[in-house]
């Protein structure tokens, strides 16, 4: 085994989750990430906590959605509401066999089976849950590379010294916390929003791994301007590039895509809340050098902002909410980012690197 998955693991285990024992604790993924789940059960096992694996395939989810009926699809699996309800730990291990099994499927199924889950995701958000990334062929395809560049790749933006990350990460927050507003001015963009009242987060790789964001949920009716998303994403099988939003009052009033317009739309229109922002952050994550179209690392880029069209985090103060949670995002080396009358990010600096 790579000595780096046993690394992985451990940080897991320790950082992440900070599991001890009699922990339950539940890991879902798909074959391909049995090395890091042999590796984490064994650092599970050190602390004297107890897994339980669920396997996660994405090609029988999509004959689940294909075949089920809407009467099917609208009820909530009981067993995994218990399931989840009954458990201390949750991660999740992303290592899919087929990044675009979803690709095809009905969009009106996806929009209704995520409404359906969403009690459930509820429940799993106020455990102690952690979402990482196993190195594997569909992901390094993905990501045009080769499986061991992509396992440099994966490692070089996992294996940080997570005290050191999240003392800067806290240093930005401190500093946002400050202020009552947050403006993104770039090309094709000059986005504001009231901040007041609500928390800003840093994620230090306590529930994604790799992490590397500053987030908050924005004012939701104080949303105005408009954004020019650069960097494309993988969304409903689907990869969505140019991202135009407009928005008035809070509400996305015009909005295009220079590729999959269509799937944009169907998330715009998921339901009232797909319309407003529930999330605007900022990457801090440098060890995360481009894009790969997975969202757990993208988002992280350094020099970059993101926002979530959709679901607004509680522990941020956010009140949005929607069956949705749709992050996309900007690279800031030609922009910055202010709050009140102070510059926080300039074209590739911090406040603290100037």
């Amino acid at each position: 085994m790579d000595p780096r998955v046993a690394e992985h693991a451990k940080i897991i285990v320790e950082w992440s989750t900070e599991m001890k024992r009699g922990d339950r604790v539940i890991i879902r993924a798909s074959p391909d990430a049995t090395e890091l789940v042999v590796a984490l059960s064994r650092e599970i096992a050190r602390v004297g906590a107890h897994p339980i694996t669920l396997m996660d395939l994405g090609d029988a989810s999509r004959a689940f959605i294909d075949t089920a009926d809407n009467e099917t699809l609208s009820e909530i699996p009981e067993h995994h509401r218990v399931l989840y309800e009954n458990s201390d730990v949750i991660v999740s291990i992303r290592s899919p066999l087929n990044t675009r099994a979803m690709a095809g499927a009905s969009p009106e199924k996806l929009v209704l089976l995520s409404k359906t889950m969403r009690p459930l995701s509820d429940i799993v958000l106020s455990k102690r849950w952690c979402l990482t990334v196993h190195p594997c062929q569909a992901l390094a395809q993905e990501a045009n590379m080769s499986l061991e560049e992509y396992k440099d790749f994966v490692y070089g933006a996992t294996l940080l010294d997570w005290k050191e990350e999240s003392k800067m990460m806290y240093r930005l927050k401190e500093r946002l916390e400050k202020h009552s507003d947050i403006r993104f001015v770039g090309p094709e963009t000059d986005l504001y929003a009231k901040t007041e009242g609500r928390i800003w987060i840093a994620s230090d790789g306590k529930h994604n791994l790799p992490s590397g964001e500053v987030f908050t949920a924005p004012v939701e009716d104080t949303v105005e301007g408009k954004i020019y998303f650069d960097i494309p994403f993988l969304q409903r099988g689907r990869v969505i590039q140019g991202v135009r939003l407009t928005f008035e009052k809070g509400e996305v009033v015009d909005f295009s895509a220079e590729k999959e317009e269509a799937t944009l739309k169907s998330i715009i229109e998921t339901d009232e809340g797909a319309r407003r922002l529930g999330e605007m952050a900022i990457g801090t994550n440098r060890g995360i050098k481009r894009y790969t179209l997975n969202m757990l690392f993208d988002e992280k880029i350094g020099d970059t902002i993101h926002c979530a069209l959709g679901n607004a985090y509680k522990e941020c103060n956010g009140t949005n909410k929607s069956a949705v949670h749709v992050d996309m995002i900007k690279s800031m080396k030609e922009g910055e980012v202010i709050a009140g009358d102070e510059v926080i990010y300039s074209r590739g600096k911090f406040f603290w690197e100037r």
